[in-house]
């Protein structure tokens, strides 16, 4: 092979490695974002299941003579 091949194949390979490792980063971050969404969601749930969510919304709505 010649070295001008080599030297493109490289750099090809310098990026997918460094694409990579970029991919890695945001996957590790989503698998974040998503624990802390369904912590979240589970808190959600708890209160709306609890009567708290449902207390408020209920506490806005007119009487039904009005």
């Amino acid at each position: 092979m010649s070295s001008e091949r080599i030297d493109r194949l490289e750099e090809r390979l310098a990026w997918l490695q460094r694409h990579v490792t970029e991919q890695d980063k945001v996957m590790l971050e989503l698998g974040d974002e998503l624990a802390r969404l369904r912590v979240e969601l589970m808190a959600l749930r708890s209160r709306q299941s609890g009567g708290e969510l449902g207390d408020a919304m209920q506490a806005d709505e007119r009487p039904p003579h009005y």
